[in-house]
């Protein structure tokens, strides 16, 4: 699996809830983020990337 597309994945969730410009991720929530869903899918290897991702991002916008 490779960062990027994982990056351009929680970029792309992100704008579901904030225009584009106004997104309230930095670098270091952008590389937690990242980090958390490389685990999980190591954990889980057959969960689904996109949801996998969907799920990081809307937990870090509730919490």
């Amino acid at each position: 699996m490779e960062k990027k597309l994982v990056n351009k994945m929680i970029i792309n969730c992100f704008k579901q809830y904030y225009e584009a410009d106004s997104t309230p991720l930095g670098d270091k929530d952008l590389e937690e983020l990242t980090n958390r869903i490389f685990r999980i899918k190591e954990e889980e290897p057959t969960a689904d990337l996109f949801e996998v991702v969907n799920d990081a991002v809307y937990e870090f916008l509730t919490n």
